[in-house]
């Protein structure tokens, strides 16, 4: 009995190391080869990762698989990492990179064609009465019928909660350019969001 609890409270300090450690530290012990800290860095941003992957996308299936690509990279590069910004805004500067090569790897795109048909059925249905999930539905869905650059803009600043600095860090464009494609962002989703119906939420 002594044995497991001390099993369970050595777990338990271990847990709280990992969690102690920042990003970078694990960084550093990752590009040494710790491969303990590899999964803890896995464990703190996959999900992360994934959501922002398959925003783009629209396909669970390939943003499995770009995730995988980012982590690999981030254990075959991790060295490289120069602290010039959050290790999260790296790891989604890379996972940009991949998701732009996946898509570009497409036959065809039809990307955004479910979020459309979503939004004319969600304006069909007798109970407009627009509940939570139905908003959602309709904001998500014009949001996919935003340009991809525009689109981009609002996933990286309001629901991956970035900075304009970041945002342009993992874009690869100025400041300026990032201000100046929110503002029309907002402009064309507010337009999107009226002609939905949802007007009052794109305040």
């Amino acid at each position: 009995m002594q044995n497991v609890i001390a099993i369970n409270a050595a777990a338990r300090q271990g847990i709280i190391a990992a969690q102690a450690t920042s990003d970078e530290m694990l960084l550093e012990q990752i590009a040494d080869g710790d491969r303990t800290a590899m999964h803890t860095l896995y464990l703190r941003h996959n999900v992360r990762v994934y959501r922002f992957v398959l925003r783009s996308l629209r396909d669970p299936i390939a943003a499995e698989d770009v995730v995988s690509q980012v982590f690999l990279d981030v254990w075959r590069t991790a060295a490289q990492f120069e602290g010039r910004s959050r290790v999260s805004t790296w790891l989604l500067s890379i996972a940009r990179f991949k998701a732009l090569t996946a898509m570009r790897q497409r036959c065809h795109e039809d990307i955004d064609q479910e979020n459309i048909r979503e939004i004319a059925d969600a304006a069909d249905t007798p109970e407009t009465s627009l509940d939570r999930s139905n908003v959602r539905a309709i904001l998500r869905a014009c949001i996919a019928k935003l340009s991809p650059a525009h689109r981009e803009i609002i996933n990286l600043v309001y629901y991956h909660e970035k900075t304009v600095e970041e945002a342009g860090e993992i874009i690869g464009i100025p400041q300026s350019t990032v201000k100046t494609r929110m503002f029309y962002a907002r402009k064309q989703l507010a337009a999107l969001l009226k002609d939905a119906g949802v007007a009052t939420i794109a305040a």
